[in-house]
């Protein structure tokens, strides 16, 4: 059991039964888009922002990204969030039918190394003091924004760190921050530049 002093906001009951058994934290589920109407709920997490920080920790579809940039708007910059990032895995949980519109397993689902790295990564299971404090200039120089070919540069590192195909260049660089030193995205930047695959368009 691993102790998160931060509050994390899953999207649904079953992503917090599923973190329950991992995690020894305060669990909050969205229960999907009712957040978008449930304005105690939006007070009591803007206020945990505010006092303890809180972890988002959503499915990597549409929906969850919904979700995930509803939280971050209302928290607004008076807040701590630690966005968590799970990898774009094809598959179901074991209690659907069928999968998910997007044909991708979501938290629920998610294996429990896969979770326990991505919270880790994120800086919310130990403390990290050595944050890469990287900036959109360091993006552009390393060809990640606004040069030609960029997009599918970014799409592979974006593959090498497991994260969702379709982040922003403002999520990637979030991540960046609160992940990796400014060291390992250098090493990065070198690997990509000594990899010559194609991404598929």
């Amino acid at each position: 059991m691993i102790h998160i002093k931060q509050a994390v906001i899953v999207e649904g009951k079953y992503d917090k039964i599923r973190l329950s058994s991992l995690l020894d934290a305060l669990l909050i589920p969205t229960n999907g888009f009712s957040i978008f109407q449930n304005p105690e709920k939006r007070a009591w997490i803007r206020n945990l922002a505010k006092e303890r920080g809180i972890v988002v920790l959503t499915d990597s579809d549409r929906a969850g990204r919904r979700i995930r940039n509803y939280i971050q708007s209302f928290v607004g910059k008076e807040g701590t969030v630690y966005h968590v990032y799970i990898p774009e895995i094809q598959g179901k949980e074991r209690r659907k039918d069928a999968p998910s519109k997007e044909g991708t397993v979501g938290v629920e689902g998610m294996p429990t190394d896969v979770l326990l790295r991505a919270l880790a990564k994120a800086g919310v299971t130990e403390a990290k003091t050595n944050h890469a404090g990287l900036t959109k200039a360091d993006l552009m120089e390393a060809g990640l924004v606004g040069a030609q070919g960029s997009a599918d540069k970014r799409r592979l590192l974006l593959r090498r760190l497991s994260l969702p195909q379709n982040l922003s260049a403002n999520a990637l660089l979030q991540v960046l921050n609160t992940s990796y030193t400014r060291d390992e995205f250098q090493d990065f930047c070198r690997q990509l530049e000594e990899d010559s695959c194609i991404l598929p368009m």
